[in-house]
Parts: C-alpha cells; sequence; structure tokens
C-alpha cells in the first residue's frame, strides 16, 4: 500500500535556512512511499512562505500572528491530516537536523515495530551545541525518563515521525512548546516509541523559538498538568504502514547515492 508521507516545517522567520531544508528533502526514495512538504508558517514577518514556495513546498499554513512552537505543531498534525497524510514527520524549519535521514526515521514505522519515531542527537552526533542547552536538554529529558519509567535518550528533538494514529490521537495541552507533553501523552496511550541516531548541527542563522527561562516557566507546569491528566489507552493497529515488501533495499540506495 502506497504511503503519503506529508514532513511539515513549523517556522517563524526563517527565511535564511527553510529553503535548504526544503531542498534536502529526500522525495523518491521507495516506490511506495510520496513525500509532500507542508509549512505551517507561524506569523511570519520575513519572506518565509516565499522562499518556502520558491523551493518546492506543497501546502502552506499561515498563523496570521505568532502562536507558539506548540500550536504550530499541533496545526502540522491536524493539518496533515486534512491533507490525506497516512504519516506525519515533523521537522524543525532551522536547517540543524538531517531531513536526508528521514528515510531511516520511517523504516521502523515502515516495519511495524513503531508507531512514533525520534531523532536522536545524543545517541547520534552532535556539533556546536553549547555547554548550557546541552545540560538543560539532559536534565528535561532525565525527567521526562522518570515520569515515563521509559529511558529516553533526546527529549527535545525537533525531528519527529507519527503514524496516523499518533497524529490523531496526539495530544499538545499548550502553546509555547510541544516536545515533553506530546511523548508523554503518546507514550501513556500505548504508542510504541522509538529513537534513532541522526547527525545533528547547531543552526548558523536566524534564533531559536526557544528561550531557556521562558522554557522551564512555561513547560514544567504543563509537563505536571500532562502527568496527572488520566488519558485512555489507544487500541493500536501494529501494521497499518507495513509496506508490501522490505524497505531497506530502496533506503540503502538512497543513502548511497
Amino acid at each position: 500500500m502506497k504511503q503519503h508521507v506529508i514532513v511539515f516545517l513549523p517556522a517563524h522567520n526563517e527565511e535564511h535556512a527553510i529553503g535548504e531544508v526544503i531542498k534536502q528533502i529526500p522525495r523518491h526514495f521507495h516506490s511506495n512511499v510520496r513525500v509532500s512538504v507542508l509549512v505551517i508558517d507561524d506569523g511570519s514577518t520575513d519572506r518565509t512562505v516565499e522562499v518556502a514556495k520558491h523551493y518546492g513546498a506543497d501546502y502552506v499554513y499561515s498563523f496570521t500572528e505568532n502562536q507558539g512552537l506548540g500550536a504550530a505543531v499541533r496545526k502540522g498534525l491536524s493539518h496533515s491530516l486534512e491533507l490525506g497524510a497516512d504519516i506525519g514527520v515533523m521537522l524543525d524549519a532551522d536547517n540543524e537536523y538531517p531531513a536526508w535521514q528521514l528515510p531511516e526515521l520511517l523504516d521502523p514505522l515502515l516495519r511495524g515495530e513503531a508507531d512514533y519515531v525520534m531523532g536522536s542527537r545524543f545517541k547520534g552526533t552532535i556539533d556546536g551545541m553549547r555547554l548550557h542547552r546541552r545540560l538543560g536538554n539532559y536534565c528535561f529529558t532525565f525527567l521526562q525518563s522518570l515520569l515515563l519509567q521509559k529511558w529516553i535518550y533526546d527529549g527535545q528533538s525537533g525531528m519527529r515521525v507519527f503514524s496516523k494514529q499518533a497524529m490523531e490521537h496526539g495530544e499538545i495541552i499548550h502553546d509555547y512548546n510541544y516536545a515533553q507533553v506530546l511523548t508523554l501523552n503518546l507514550v501513556r496511550k500505548g504508542f510504541r516509541v522509538k529513537e534513532v541516531p541522526i547527525a545533528y548541527q547547531v543552526r548558523s542563522t536566524g534564533e531559536s523559538y526557544i528561550k531557556f527561562k521562558a522554557y522551564v516557566t512555561s513547560v514544567l507546569p504543563a509537563i505536571m498538568k500532562e502527568i496527572m491528566r488520566p488519558v485512555e489507552k489507544v487500541k493500536i493497529d501494529e501494521n497499518a504502514h507495513v509496506l508490501a515488501r522490505n524497505p531497506i533495499p530502496d533506503f540503502v540506495a538512497e543513502k548511497s547515492q
């Protein structure tokens, strides 16, 4: 069965980076996978939308005002479903994450081994991350692991893959950010999570969505709210995205080109 993968990019004033990200997204790595690109323009005041369209974005959804990363990811998930996505991929638009590794992150879903896949910087390679950011990532990821009673290496990754059911059932309860609360929500509902090593390089242009002080004051209360509220387990179709034939040969061919 052919799978429609929509890669959605939350973007706020990313005119200098988003074109390169879109260029690097593999489109034709498997005969049974169709890839489209959706940009969630979070109230940009620069040429983000113009540049994204020039470099091949298939769809653009624009907020009239900046809503926050959590709101942008929430809209990316819901709008991907509206556009007919079988699988959703969230990818930061800042060119820090390796868009070319998309096939590797899709592989666990296409094998029926996971429903929610995160690209892990700390299982892969990291170039240029400052010490305070690294320590902050470690602390928040450790907290997330304790709450889930499941070891997570990179709880703040900006590259994630979602099954259709994960897109339908994933809830983000605040607008500022999404990373911890979404993973807590999905794992508590029974979705299988897997991490894939990725190559990461700190951005050379623009400014991050996230500021540390605001992150601490906004995200910690949301984590506690998410972990305290009741959720219902989801009956998961573990074979929903399994391809008719082994996906690996085409993935290897793509990586070797």
